[in-house]
């Protein structure tokens, strides 16, 4: 009966969701220098509906002007504002600020596209409200940058989470966790290089859709080890790690190129961001592992080995179907998305 509870509480917290997702989406800002002095600006702001956005503006530096009328659309979740503007000088060495940002729970990538080619990028957020524009970022600040990005992405990316929750649950044994986790890593920085240069192009939606997919597949697997019966994933679970991690890096991709890479140093915009992937990935194995093995000498003291073996596999068992619940919701919801386009 607790299982079930939890079942349902982790579903009612899906279900309020949609309702913080438009809060909760990050905000794009991107300026790309056409001419020493002009730039083109399009700032794309999470919305609800067709005339209900976020209240926040950019606040660029002073004597810049628009060179023609803005324009300003709805569609697919956002408010998009397209402008030309040119400052004398340009706007290299400036500040530029979005107000109102303070006041939200949402951030805002930035991308600055020099005449040179060189991009700089930027994450804002309420309590980092505004960036100075630089001519060319150098090499330590893109990679810190895209570290940050990485870290960030996998820590906000619950699908993906929630898939290397389920192969901790299913392997268990640390060692057997390392060495499924690797795999998950190759795998996944495989596909990100491949798509993020161009080498291989998937859609978006049919991706997340399989995603959610494949977090309800390796449920599926823990109810079937904990039951005794054959299953592959508990046999190899590397083999499976690796297969889906080709298709989760296709999701860390779709992120990565929201944001852009920097022409001048496109290698190291790569090598950091999977870095970063790596770092937030691992920080949270480690944290559910520790957890686990805390809950696990909490509930089990003074009881007999027969007995901890039944409530390991119990709480597997009612983890597993809280999982499951919680992708086939995705799988549905993305589904029905994909097919809405």
């Amino acid at each position: 009966m607790n299982g079930f509870r939890l079942i349902l509480a982790v579903v009612a917290i899906l279900l309020a969701h949609p309702a913080l997702a438009d809060e909760l989406r990050p905000g794009y800002l991107e300026m790309r220098q056409t001419s020493p002095g002009t730039y083109d600006l399009r700032f794309k702001i999470p919305a609800r509906g067709e005339d209900l956005r976020l209240a926040i503006y950019v606040k660029l530096p002073e004597g810049t002007q628009d060179t023609g009328l803005p324009r300003a659309s709805f569609g697919d979740g956002a408010y998009v504002e397209r402008r030309t503007i040119r400052r004398d000088g340009g706007l290299a060495g400036q500040a530029v600020s979005i107000e109102g940002l303070s006041a939200t729970a949402t951030d805002v990538l930035v991308r600055v596209e020099s005449l040179e080619g060189a991009i700089q990028t930027e994450r804002l957020s309420p309590t980092k409200t505004s960036f100075v524009v630089q001519a060319v970022p150098g090499s330590g600040e893109v990679a810190a940058t895209y570290l940050r990005l990485g870290v960030e992405h996998i820590l906000f990316g619950f699908d993906h989470l929630l898939f290397v929750l389920a192969l901790v649950i299913l392997v268990r044994d640390w060692r057997r966790v390392a060495i499924t986790v690797t795999a998950f890593t190759i795998a996944h920085s495989i596909t990100l290089a491949a798509a993020t240069l161009g080498f291989v192009k998937v859609p978006g939606p049919p991706v997340e859709a399989t995603i959610a997919l494949s977090i309800m597949l390796v449920a599926v697997e823990i109810l079937n080890a904990r039951r005794g019966e054959p299953s592959l994933s508990a046999r190899l679970p590397w083999l499976v790690a690796f297969s889906f991690g080709l298709l989760h890096g296709f999701g860390f991709a779709g992120a990565l190129a929201e944001v852009g890479l920097p022409h001048h140093a496109i290698p190291i915009a790569l090598l950091f961001f999977n870095l970063g992937v790596e770092f937030g990935q691992l920080a949270f194995v480690a944290v559910v592992l520790v957890a686990g093995s805390l809950l696990r000498t909490a509930a089990t003291t003074g009881l007999k080995p027969a007995l901890i073996r039944q409530a390991a596999i119990r709480f597997d068992i009612v983890a597993a179907y809280a999982i499951g619940a919680v992708a086939a919701f995705w799988l549905i919801e993305r589904t029905f998305a994909f097919f809405s386009i």
